[in-house]
């Protein structure tokens, strides 16, 4: 598919555009030429999507998506993790560096790009490794990978945390002259190792599983803040899931600290005591936690203190996910769910309107990565990547109807309200009626 120069002419008729009110939008090659109520000869039109009861958002973009491609393909591959994305009402996704091999060089950046690309349901944008190999030490080619044809800005060793503050300084240090941002993965390993798989309480105890206390996460979010401040950097905190770290966060922004944050939708939803069942479906980095520290996270994600949802999709195939809670792989799906749960736990709760939503799902996760398309007002020679969301849809998700090859889906089951319609990628429908255009 190509990048929206193909000179078609689509109608969007009658959506509210991000809840301001209903308007018809005329999409030609790839950018919005017109607003308002409009009727245009139909012999100029390719195509129109009826949009009564649709309410139009920027196209969602994802700060924080395992693709698996290359090294892990029976879980997922680009081309999966792209249709996955599109059903969710994604234009962006940012495809994180913990692939085998790692993301860690510009030809590897440039070879996701192009996966991406060669797809072409979502602009995947790969995220470079901080270290090389992942393995903490020395830092992989930051610059070489911002200098590329990816244009990488955003580094992480994401499932891995950058607990060297030697390291993590010196990251800091070096991409501040082109702009990056490193995302940091906050697990203290000496407090958390790679065992810790539950909360840690009561809870974690009675199961007898290790636990994560929430200030293995607080201390490195507190230690970076203050990296941040010293280097005069931009640091990012992954997928945050405790009160204390949003306590960290909302002081260093009160203080002009250059720090953002996500939080992800199973975050926002799940409590800990899920895994009394030792599902492993529910075992995550960082694990789920209690309800006070979920009704933080959604009350700060109202207050912009955290920035951003951000699905942290992670597929695994069976075979990883089918063994004692202990010895299963941490993750769970996000992409195809996520909309549908921040509109049930946040616009359901009148937490946030829709304006809000695309300001969370699309404005600040673009402006974070770089993205100059994605993000932009639904306005008059803006880039069309839109998402259009039924409101009042309730979905009964299913886990044998993903479009992922993963079926590690914690949602399964559940019912939601609120889903994505229709997704529009440089002008061009990848989704319509919620399938696959």
């Amino acid at each position: 598919m190509s990048h929206g120069t193909n000179g078609m002419n689509l109608l969007i008729k009658g959506a509210d555009l991000t809840g301001s009110g209903r308007q018809d939008v005329l999409i030609s090659d790839g950018v919005i030429t017109e607003i308002g109520t409009l009727d245009p000869p139909a012999k100029s039109i390719d195509q129109t999507i009826e949009a009564d009861g649709l309410i139009a958002l920027p196209g969602l973009v994802d700060l924080h998506t395992h693709l698996r491609e290359p090294g892990r393909e029976d879980a997922e591959t680009i081309a999966s993790g792209s249709a996955a994305a599109a059903i969710g009402g994604f234009t962006a996704i940012l495809a994180m560096a913990n692939t085998n091999p790692v993301t860690d060089t510009a030809e590897a950046a440039e070879r996701v790009l192009d996966l991406g690309r060669l797809a072409g349901l979502v602009d995947v944008q790969p995220v470079g490794a901080v270290t090389k190999g992942l393995a903490g030490e020395e830092l992989a080619e930051l610059g070489l990978m911002a200098h590329s044809r990816a244009r990488v800005r955003v580094f992480s060793d994401d499932g891995k945390c950058v607990h060297d503050a030697r390291v993590m300084r010196r990251a800091l240090e070096y991409i501040r002259a082109f702009g990056g941002v490193v995302s940091q993965h906050a697990q203290d390993p000496m407090l958390a190792d790679h065992n810790a798989c539950c909360h840690e309480g009561e809870l974690s105890g009675r199961l007898g599983l290790p636990g994560w206390p929430g200030v293995a996460e607080e201390v490195i979010v507190a230690r970076d803040v203050m990296l941040a401040r010293h280097t005069g950097s931009r640091v990012h905190i992954a997928h945050v899931s405790t009160a204390g770290s949003v306590e960290v966060i909302r002081w260093a922004k009160a203080q002009g600290i250059s720090v953002t944050a996500e939080v992800t939708p199973h975050h926002l939803m799940l409590t800990t005591d899920l895994l009394s069942g030792y599902d492993p479906t529910f075992k995550v980095n960082p694990p789920l936690r209690p309800m006070e520290d979920v009704e933080m996270l959604r009350a700060a994600l109202a207050d912009g203190t955290i920035d951003a949802v951000a699905t942290d999709h992670a597929p695994h195939a069976r075979h990883e996910k089918e063994h004692t809670f202990i010895n299963a792989a941490f993750g769970v799906l996000g992409l195809e769910t996520a909309l549908s749960v921040v509109a049930d736990v946040m616009v359901g709760s009148g937490l946030l309107d829709w304006a809000g939503v695309a300001q969370v799902m699309s404005v600040h996760p673009a402006r974070i990565a770089g993205l100059a398309g994605h993000g932009r007002p639904i306005a008059v020679g803006e880039p069309a990547n839109l998402t259009l969301v039924d409101p009042a849809a309730t979905v009964t998700v299913d886990r044998e109807a993903s479009l992922s090859l993963s079926r590690n889906n914690p949602w399964h089951g559940r019912r939601l309200t609120g889903a994505v319609h229709a997704t529009v990628l440089h002008g061009q429908p990848t989704v319509l009626k919620g399938e696959l255009a």
